[in-house]
């Protein structure tokens, strides 16, 4: 099994693309960004320079992942989602001469294992999304979401926990909270969520 990449795709030569990842239209993977196994990439998506992103990721249409991102396995990142990577974007020096890569210092976006990110969402750097983390569509993201949590908003809060099935789980009452579609049970410890 190999990579495919479809014709009007660009894929650097020094990307490296794992086994059963496909790559479509007028998508972008820079130099040195690694893919790995039986990963999606959309129409029109960005990968940056150096991205590393595991195994069974679905990156989709317009979807933009700037450099230095690190996802993890299992990631959803939906239709035209952001991850920025500059703190203080200027296109000009304060001498308004044009910025160069050496004028500033790249800091990127982390997602962790299984965690989704819905459409337009826009994951501003430095933050970690956890894993199985869900952030709503449309929501921008300032700062760190814990595992298993459901953010909404602008800026992005918590509003529910979800399991690995992406579904809001149902609190029980007593602290424990269970997952309606796998049964999981969970436990939530200051202020974060634990498998019971």
């Amino acid at each position: 099994m190999s990579a495919t990449v479809k014709p009007t795709a660009q894929v650097d030569d020094r990307a490296t693309l794992g086994d059963g990842t496909t790559v479509w239209e007028l998508a972008q993977v820079r130099e040195n960004a690694t893919l790995g196994e039986q990963c999606i990439v959309g129409r029109g998506a960005y990968i940056g320079s150096g991205v590393q992103i595991g195994h069974r990721v679905k990156i989709q249409n317009h979807a933009l992942v700037y450099e230095p991102a690190q996802v993890a396995d299992g990631v959803f990142i939906g239709p035209a989602a952001v991850l920025t990577n500059d703190e203080f974007p200027r296109a000009v020096a304060p001498d308004g001469m044009l910025k160069s890569g050496a004028d500033w210092t790249p800091v990127g976006v982390t997602i962790e294992e299984g965690a989704s990110i819905g459409a337009r969402a826009v994951c501003v750097a430095p933050v970690t999304v956890g894993a199985w983390a869900l952030v709503a569509a449309g929501a921008v993201v300032t700062k760190d979401v814990p595992p298993h949590a459901l953010v909404v908003g602008v800026p992005a809060r918590r509003i529910a926990w979800v399991g690995r099935a992406g579904k809001p789980l149902t609190d029980q009452g007593d602290g424990t909270f269970t997952c309606p579609e796998t049964g999981e049970a969970y436990r939530e410890v200051d202020g974060r969520l634990e498998p019971a």
